[in-house]
């Protein structure tokens, strides 16, 4: 699947938060219906959570200043199958945030109607300002996604390619653009090459390159790092890291490396069946599970364990 968004857009938009969008200093998407704020009564429960009843309530997201991404009340459904059920998150400028969850568990859906690929079934998305039922193609010039797992044009060269994208997306001095990517990603030996000859790992620097052919102000990435070896990898994360800090991208990474996740995200939501079912930066959430690694963390909740680490007790499991 190539996935190609022919844009010229020339407009300016002029982004403002109105004092209505918020509710007791929260934005209204974060007041869904199935995530209950933690208050400030003390409970036995983990750290950040509050209990109502014998229900533990998953703790919020703090109300940032700028949303590149605001999603409320997110549903897809096919036909009997409910894929993402009423998620709500936002996505502050310059900050990456984790998208976890085992497979089938809504990750891919939910950056699919990011992108306007889908239409959901239920509840509203608006990136950079622009609601994507409505306004997606204003959004879309200003955005880009990543994934090794989406191939690129196997008979073009990597050098076509990277002009193709930045034909579309209307970039000024393409080949200075190409180039300078080329040296930053290491793909100068590549150039030249037909796409579909490029190895595993080379595939998933030429389409990271094809991502940010645009400077994009929200990057969307599926396995970023995937088949890379250690040291490209490393390469790659720093890269993501200046990149950001220079330009003050947002990111959502969808990742099932865990040790980029916790070096890489200020903030992690982790899906369950279709639903955020705990989210907090990864310090949060090592603390909440009394866990070392965010990879014990992804566990517990795949396989429905909470168990203390103080105590060896079972603990209360967060409602999905």
């Amino acid at each position: 699947m190539v996935i190609v968004t022919p844009i010229r857009i020339k407009s300016v938009v002029t982004i403002r938060a109105n004092p209505e969008d918020f509710v007791n200093g929260q934005p209204r998407f974060a007041q869904s219906p199935r995530i209950i704020h933690a208050g400030r009564q003390r409970s036995s429960g983990p750290p950040g959570f509050s209990s109502i009843g014998n229900r533990l309530t998953v703790p919020p997201m703090n109300a940032p200043s700028t949303n590149v991404i605001e999603v409320q009340g997110l549903t897809k459904r096919y036909g009997d199958v409910l894929a993402v059920d009423d998620i709500s998150f936002f996505a502050p400028a310059g900050e990456t945030i984790g998208l976890l969850g085992g497979n089938g568990a809504g990750k891919t859906t939910t950056i699919a109607m990011l992108l306007g690929l889908l239409l959901p079934t239920a509840g509203s998305i608006r990136v950079l300002g622009h609601d994507m039922r409505r306004d997606r193609f204003a959004a879309l010039a200003r955005m880009n996604f990543s994934s090794p797992y989406v191939s690129l044009p196997a008979r073009l060269t990597v050098r076509e390619n990277l002009r193709v994208y930045g034909h579309l997306y209307n970039v000024r001095h393409i080949d200075q653009r190409i180039a300078r990517l080329a040296e930053e990603l290491d793909l100068g030996e590549l150039l030249d090459r037909p796409a579909g000859q490029l190895s595993a790992g080379q595939k998933t620097r030429v389409a990271l390159a094809k991502s940010l052919i645009n400077r994009p102000e929200l990057l969307l990435l599926d396995e970023p790092t995937a088949s890379l070896d250690p040291d490209v990898g490393d390469l790659v994360r720093t890269w993501l890291e200046r990149y950001r800090a220079e330009t003050g991208c947002a990111i959502l990474l969808a990742s099932h490396n865990m040790a980029e996740v916790e070096r890489l995200c200020s903030h992690v939501l982790m899906m369950k069946r279709g639903r955020i079912v705990d989210r907090g930066s990864p310090q949060d959430l090592l603390d909440r599970y009394g866990r070392d690694d965010l990879e014990e963390v992804f566990l517990d909740i795949a396989r429905d364990r909470r168990t203390s680490r103080d105590t060896g007790t079972a603990r209360q499991t967060v409602p999905a």
